[in-house]
């Protein structure tokens, strides 16, 4: 059968590989065309666009970059059209691919499926009227998203598992137990875009200062930032920056400070102690907007999963070099990280054990079979 999938950002690219393979391994003849990475490339098909022609984040680049967005979206409305899939297959990035399935739906019979569901619980909830109408199957990541979609919305979902913890056991089982006799290590976890590193690493670095004698001090340099961006912020400052090795690092890790996003439970499923610091753009009027805007009780999927403060997030009036240097501190030894570890291991347990590509490609195979 015949796959047309859409990533628009690096952990898009990383999950729609995944699922590619696990297609390949049910169905013999699947053939892939895609706007997708390197890692998708890797697994097979033809790559129509690279997603670093889609991947504009935030209103000011959005804006700039607005002609190439919408060149984009009409050659892929007509990509799909020429090519005729079997189904499209739309991974997060629901700005564009929420424009796309309407496209699909109104003009074509082609099925619509969503791997790894739009985050519309937090903010911009009106999207689910979109999704009802043009989405013919969603498959969520997230357990505490079925309640939000089937009880509140009355739209059903697919549970499939959670990628993210399949990825880190898969290398924990394959990957010997860390060890040395070096300085314990505190990891950094900046965020994955220039604006989130400018925003949260001064801060993040001034916070680790104290500890720099008896810590090593690690930054997990995120894909496609390059050396010189890092260096502005590192230099002197005695933090050790590697690239493409963050599971590695989190699996020597003691602790860390990490911004929010799918870093956050990566963490969290290391069984690493971490303070969550998230300092938004325009930090007078952030609280106000996110007040307003974001719909949920907590920032980090660690907490979201577990519906409750299992890590603290420092952010808005909190956000300051004190107060997450004091958070560490709690961290490092002592009831508070016990508590946190305890934590995980229920965070781990709601996730559960299945392995989400392998689920999702097998009802996506039944579905178009049916």
């Amino acid at each position: 059968m015949k796959y047309y999938l859409i990533a628009g950002e690096a952990s898009g690219d990383l999950h729609a590989s995944h699922l590619m393979r696990a297609l390949k391994n049910i169905d013999n003849e699947a053939d892939f065309r895609f706007f997708g990475g390197d890692l998708m490339t890797a697994v097979g098909g033809t790559r129509v666009r690279h997603y670093r022609d889609l991947a504009y984040m935030g209103l000011i680049p959005v804006l700039l970059h607005l002609p190439t967005i919408l060149k984009n979206m009409k050659f892929c409305k007509q990509d799909i059209r020429s090519w005729q899939p079997d189904c499209v297959i739309l991974i997060d990035y629901p700005g564009f691919n929420l424009k796309i399935a309407e496209y699909v739906k109104s003009r074509t019979n082609i099925p619509v499926y969503y791997y790894i569901s739009p985050k519309i619980w937090a903010w911009k909830e009106h999207r689910i009227k979109n999704i009802r109408r043009d989405v013919d199957e969603l498959f969520s990541i997230l357990p505490f998203e079925v309640d939000f979609f089937e009880k509140k919305h009355h739209y059903p979902i697919h549970y499939v598992g959670n990628p993210t913890a399949d990825e880190v056991r898969s290398f924990l089982a394959s990957s010997p137990p860390a060890g040395g006799k070096d300085k314990p290590i505190i990891a950094l976890l900046a965020g994955s875009r220039r604006q989130e590193i400018k925003d949260n690493l001064p801060t993040m670095i001034a916070a680790v200062k104290p500890y720099m004698t008896d810590y090593r001090v690690v930054l997990a340099g995120a894909p496609g930032i390059d050396a010189d961006y890092y260096n502005a912020f590192i230099k002197g400052s005695g933090v050790e920056v590697v690239y493409n090795e963050t599971y590695p690092l989190l699996s020597k890790a003691h602790a860390a400070l990490v911004t929010s996003g799918t870093a956050t439970l990566e963490t969290a499923l290391f069984r690493v102690p971490q303070v969550v610091c998230y300092k938004l753009p325009l930090p007078k009027i952030a609280p106000y907007v996110r007040k307003r805007l974001i719909k949920v009780k907590y920032i980090s999927l660690v907490n979201l999963i577990a519906d409750r403060e299992i890590v603290t997030e420092v952010l808005d009036e909190t956000y300051s070099v004190d107060f997450i240097r004091q958070e560490l501190a709690k961290i490092l030894s002592g009831p508070d990280r016990d508590r946190m570890l305890e934590g995980y291991a229920e965070v781990s347990r709601r996730l559960g054990s299945q392995k989400a590509p392998d689920n999702a490609a097998k009802l996506i195979v039944e579905l178009l079979k049916k």
